[in-house]
């Protein structure tokens, strides 16, 4: 089940399911809105896309109710996620999965959006989309970069080989096919042993964390949570993104590779996803070609009508 390809001229709707947009962030949200109008798209902000009901969140009924409403809007043809946080995972229970099925389109995300861009794609089966939100991606610094890698995947459909923005780096060699999932490691956490947890079996897994909040002993700690349910027993390769607090002395990489010692599946590193950096498109879901050796990961199938 496929997506549509977006037009010029469509509908992006915008959903806050994380934190709120504070007064602070309006000017900031309000830029990254304006990249997307620049490139053609009509913008439409869910009802309680400002709502802080609670002083630190919307409620999870009125995350419910736009997010739901967004997938049943048909004018609406893609979604994007407006910004982080900590909590999306609260709404997973209460999605309408059926909607989303009878209604597939595109949704953007980064950080604690992994929640949900994974529930949908282990409830649904549809592709889902890891890139850089509204406020802290386009809406804080905007990149070329990332508008055409959108162009790219998301408006033209291509495949093939993900664009490399910086230099990637091969850990261990190999090269593998799987269903690629993932994103934010602390977020994903959130999910293990919950029905919204995608099956780790035969998977290309990419993860990433927030240096500000996740240290290198917390990813130590979440990446051992990771082992003890057996993920690393069940994935066929994994590519790991940017952190932000790397220094010679210890990397996220060196995390990986000290807990993932006894692993032989390939193991790729770039900068290009993440927080505070570019990001590339990522389908969730979609079959991928991980050419740790050669330092590539390709997309093998079309995503997008």
């Amino acid at each position: 089940m496929l997506a549509n390809k977006l037009n010029i001229g469509d509908t992006i709707g915008i959903i806050s399911p994380s934190a709120p947009i504070i007064e602070d962030l309006k000017e900031q949200f309000s830029k990254g809105l304006q990249v997307f109008r620049n490139m053609g798209f009509k913008v439409k902000l869910s009802k309680n896309v400002y709502a802080n009901t609670l002083g630190y969140s919307a409620t999870v009924d009125e995350k419910v109710e736009d997010i739901n409403e967004m997938f049943a809007d048909t004018e609406v043809k893609a979604i994007i996620c407006s910004q982080g946080g900590q909590n999306s995972n609260a709404i997973l229970p209460y999605i309408d999965y059926e909607i989303i099925k009878n209604n597939p389109k595109i949704i953007i995300g980064i950080s604690d959006s992994t929640a949900i861009l994974n529930a949908i794609y282990s409830k649904t089966g549809i592709i889902t989309y890891h890139q850089n939100d509204v406020v802290w991606g386009l809406g804080r610094e905007t990149s070329e970069k990332e508008i055409n890698d959108f162009k790219l995947r998301l408006i033209d459909g291509k495949n093939g080989k993900i664009e490399h923005f910086t230099k990637w780096k091969c850990l261990k060699a190999g090269i593998i096919e799987g269903t690629l999932i993932g994103g934010n490691l602390s977020t994903l956490v959130k999910l293990l042993g919950t029905e919204y947890c995608p099956d780790f079996n035969n998977k290309i897994l990419f993860l990433e964390d927030y240096a500000d909040e996740s240290p290198l002993d917390e990813i130590d700690s979440k990446i051992n949570i990771l082992r003890q349910y057996k993920v690393f027993e069940k994935i066929r390769g994994l590519w790991i993104g940017y952190y932000e607090k790397d220094t010679e002395i210890a990397k996220f990489e060196d995390v990986i590779m000290n807990n993932l010692k006894k692993y032989t599946f390939p193991i790729l590193k770039c900068n290009d996803f993440g927080h505070n950096c570019e990001n590339v498109v990522i389908p969730i879901g979609a079959k991928v070609k991980l050419h740790a050796t050669n330092c590539e990961v390709e997309i093998l199938e079309k995503t997008l009508n």
